[in-house]
């Protein structure tokens, strides 16, 4: 589970502008949002930073929480 596509709304870019900043296909940002692929360190580090939050906002889930 990921928290890309929330973070993604909240900016209020769609998955084609974001995958144009990261440098990858629309699809492979909704195969990552939809846990169906499994980002690089490097391409998680990129949406991160266009999505101008950080790796554990995105992808740490508490399990706690849930």
């Amino acid at each position: 589970m990921n928290n890309i596509k929330k973070y993604r709304t909240l900016a209020k870019i769609s998955q084609l502008e974001l995958a144009k900043k990261v440098g990858v296909a629309r699809q492979t940002i909704n195969l990552i949002e939809n846990q169906k692929y499994n980002p690089s360190l490097e391409l998680c580090i990129k949406i991160a930073k266009a999505l101008g939050t950080d790796l554990n906002t995105l992808f740490w889930i508490n399990m706690e929480e849930d």
